[in-house]
């Protein structure tokens, strides 16, 4: 019976230790404060993801979340899904175009092209603080984190960078350690989306990998945010909170009164 409880105490240290998390990066000051459009402010006839949708967020006064994606020539552009499917309506994959094609292909029916990240950073440029997602597909995390972190070398607004795919923010770790960045994470055993093994499931929901990662914040899906894990990174190793997608005021208000960076869309705070 001894030896029972104390393998059972053991994993539960383990389980603790897994889910370190580097604290104190001054670069977490300026992301504070604000409210960040999920993929700009979008809706209304105004694609997610678009010129539009950024110069919104922009005049609006909030910070923006966007999501990067490595192009076949090289290049970055802004895009959530790798499949144009559900944004264009054609069969095309983000990583399949150049820089060039970009501007063939309308999104939601709008006049409104693909935007390419640097036109993104161009257009606010430095204004507000800009959350960065790294979209890796096809395993091309170290090719996708190398070339957005050459891109932002050259931008001196606030921003930072975080992923769903630990490698990007272990790539992070090891090559820009300076940069802020987080690990985005949702319980995975409520997500219809998910497709993970079980085993993957439980690794990721739990954010057991922080330790080979170290990120400075935690991003977790709001309506998960009590999720053990979360209390585990924030109030045991002293990680920032960030959670999306609030789609209400009352939510976003408990957010911020939690202590968490919230990412908002559907309504204008």
């Amino acid at each position: 019976m001894f030896v029972f409880f104390a393998i059972i105490i053991l994993l539960c240290l383990l389980y603790v230790l897994s889910t370190f998390c580097r604290k104190g990066h001054q670069g977490l000051y300026g992301l504070r404060g604000w409210k960040y459009a999920h993929r700009g402010l979008h809706g209304d006839g105004i694609p997610e993801n678009s010129m539009a949708a950024f110069q919104a967020a922009k005049d609006a006064g909030y910070g923006i979340e966007l999501d990067v994606h490595l192009l076949s020539d090289g290049s970055l552009a802004v895009m959530h899904d790798a499949s144009l499917k559900r944004t264009v309506g054609c069969d095309v994959y983000m990583e399949d175009l150049t820089a060039e094609q970009l501007q063939d292909y309308c999104l939601e029916g709008t006049q409104e092209t693909i935007p390419s990240f640097s036109q993104v950073l161009e257009l606010y440029d430095g204004v507000a603080p800009i959350i960065v997602e790294l979209k890796c597909e096809r395993n091309n995390y170290a090719q996708l984190c190398d070339a957005a972190c050459k891109m932002l070398d050259t931008y001196h607004g606030v921003y930072c960078l975080e992923s769903f795919d630990p490698r990007c923010i272990a790539w992070l770790r090891k090559n820009r350690p300076d940069l802020v960045r987080g690990q985005l994470a949702e319980n995975y055993f409520c997500s219809k989306s998910s497709f993970l093994p079980w085993y993957l499931k439980f690794v990721l929901s739990c954010q057991m990998l922080n330790f080979l990662t170290l990120p400075d914040f935690v991003s977790y899906r709001y309506t998960d945010r009590k999720h053990l894990s979360n209390f585990l990174c924030r109030k045991i190793w002293g990680a920032q909170g960030v959670t999306w997608t609030i789609t209400r005021q009352e939510d976003l208000d408990m957010a911020v009164r939690e202590g968490w960076i919230p990412i908002f869309e559907g309504f204008k705070p």
